[in-house]
């Protein structure tokens, strides 16, 4: 167990009390922000099988993503009456075939006591191995995990220790899957870590930032490390009360983050000096961005949890996009009556003004959720979006889908968005908690998106990892292309679609309907095209309800789309 000095007492109960005195002074909604903690309600109970009951673990395949569950045995089966949720995930940047995912596991579904799980991939996703609780036996939760230029990767975990929150980093050498015992690094609810990357001072720095109503050094909410994890500095007050968020660091090595502030709304708070070992930090500015909407809790869908946390993602690429700061957030509307759209902003002038905020899933309806909005940007610049979104197959009104889209021009234009899952139910398999966790999270290359996600698939509560490679084309091979867009719309569609594709020089044109088995069902274009706009009616009458590939092959360019066919 940890010190506590009577200092930490005194900002204790003090904390106990902030909570009552804050939620007398705001409405229901906000009241909530102070409410949602996590808590140890319930004594550990192991599996009631110990394991012994199992079933086959889910996980599927088509040409744009590949999911499967890693939450297993050793021998790559689901076991039956625990849970999983609330996933993060880190690739060594040295060895992208490496890669690691947390999770909040519950070895038993009739207890809230959770530790903290984890299971390595050496093969790039394809395999995933389920080492056991990273500190058997110890209440832990909050996961969250990052990685280092160099290759050690870390994992920053939530416990309780008597009244007070507070979280400890553990480490992994480069190469290895062997953790330390970890490193004291303040700390309190809600936490989240990130690492520079940058080749700057600030390479190799890990931040920390968490809920400061519940936080082991009340008031302060913000701490780093500069000397790669040995030891984390004594805690500061990050402005603006940002919680329920997340942090990225800019290409000149500043600091950005994220979440819902103070007052209502979501709050971006920025240090160009925190990079320097031995600064004290201090923060830019404080600036409120407009998504139309709030974050919450205690929503129908996700009653104990949140529709998601806030994300921030900064633009490295060294193009067109290079210092873009972007935020995004599943959201309930203040524009409508909307329960859930996923927003996103962007400033280009890194953090100080922020443009009008633009919904990035395309249904119309103002009555479904689009809830754990979670974003990443690649290498390259493209802007990837994944969320959970009940706009399909929906016999319990909350039953929910995998959902993703992308930008290849700085979030000015998004795709059509692509259905990634089946439907599933999301209030089955609680684990004596009733929600799913609170956020997702995803890393993107130039090629795919890795995504940590939770589902019930299963018909149980389970952490997956995803690998997201529809429409991965770089910008280079877009500028070395004949192609400058490619689209079909309606999409989903019934009896007929159109596919419209521009060229700008002549080409070979290939586009062909596939099924997701790789059958070709007909031939939509096969002729050389001059350059210029092309618009194809395609009939559908004689194709049955499902999934198909439209693929586009215009001399080395390649493009395919995912069309639904709804009858």
């Amino acid at each position: 167990m940890k010190n506590v000095s009577f200092r930490r007492y005194a900002g204790f109960w003090l904390l106990m009390l902030l909570p009552v005195l804050v939620v007398a002074q705001q409405d229901k909604k906000n009241g909530v922000l102070w409410m949602h903690h996590e808590q140890m309600d319930d004594p550990y109970l192991a599996n009631p099988d110990e394991g012994t009951k199992v079933s086959p673990a889910y996980h599927s395949r088509d040409e744009f993503f590949y999911t499967i569950q890693v939450n297993t045995n050793q021998f790559g089966q689901n076991i039956l009456n625990d849970a999983a949720n609330e996933p993060s995930i880190t690739v060594d940047p040295t060895d992208p075939g490496r890669m690691i995912i947390g999770w909040r596991q519950f070895d038993n579904v009739s207890s809230s006591f959770r530790q903290a799980g984890i299971a390595v991939s050496q093969d790039g996703g394809e395999t995933w191995a389920n080492v056991g609780p990273i500190d058997p036996g110890a209440f832990r939760t909050d996961p969250v995990l990052d990685s280092d230029t160099e290759g050690n990767l870390y994992y920053n975990s939530l416990t309780v220790d008597g009244g007070d929150y507070l979280c400890d980093v553990f480490k992994i050498a480069a190469g290895g899957f062997e953790w330390d015992n970890g490193t004291f690094a303040q700390g309190g609810d809600k936490q989240w870590m990130v690492i520079d990357k940058t080749s700057g001072p600030g390479q190799g720095n890990i931040y920390s930032f968490w809920t400061q109503a519940y936080s082991y050094c009340y008031p302060g909410n913000f701490t780093r490390s500069t000397n790669g994890g040995t030891s984390y500095e004594d805690c500061i007050t990050a402005d603006g009360d940002p919680h329920w968020g997340t942090m990225d660091i800019g290409p000149g090595g500043e600091l950005y983050i994220v979440g819902a502030g103070s007052y209502d709304g979501v709050v971006v708070i920025k240090s160009s000096n925190a990079q320097y070992a031995g600064s004290s930090i201090s923060w830019d500015f404080v600036k409120y961005v407009s998504l139309d909407g709030q974050l919450t809790g205690w929503t129908p869908i996700n009653p104990q949890g949140l529709l998601g946390q806030a994300n921030i993602c900064v633009d490295t690429s060294g193009g067109s996009g290079n210092g873009n700061v972007y935020v995004l957030a599943s959201v309930e509307r203040n524009g409508s009556s909307d329960p859930g759209d996923v927003m996103f902003a962007k400033s280009t002038d890194g953090g100080l003004t922020w443009n009008d905020p633009v919904r990035v899933n395309d249904d119309e309806s103002t009555a479904n959720y689009q809830w754990f909005g979670t974003m990443s940007v690649a290498p390259n610049g493209r802007i990837d979006v994944v969320w959970l979104d009940t706009r399909d197959d929906n016999p319990g009104q909350y039953w929910s889908s995998l959902y993703y889209s992308f930008s290849y021009d700085q979030g000015e234009t998004w795709s059509v968005n692509s259905r990634l899952s089946l439907a599933f139910d999301p209030h089955v398999g609680w684990p004596n908690q009733n929600k799913m966790g609170d956020y997702f999270d995803m890393v993107s290359d130039n090629q795919f998106a890795h995504l940590a996600w939770a589902n019930t698939l299963n018909n149980e509560q389970d952490v997956y990892y995803g690998r997201i490679s529809l429409f991965a084309v770089s910008d280079e091979e877009r500028k070395n292309s004949n192609i400058r867009s490619f689209s079909v719309y309606p999409n989903p569609a019934n009896d007929r679609t159109t596919v419209e594709y521009e060229l700008i020089a002549g080409a070979f044109v290939e586009i062909s309907i596939y099924d997701v088995f790789g059958h070709k069902m007909r031939n939509i274009v096969y002729e050389r095209k001059p350059a210029g706009n092309y618009r194809q009616n395609v009939d559908l009458d004689d194709l049955p309800g499902g999934v198909y590939l439209c693929r586009l092959l215009a001399g080395d360019y390649r493009q395919t789309i995912r069309l639904a066919v709804v009858k």
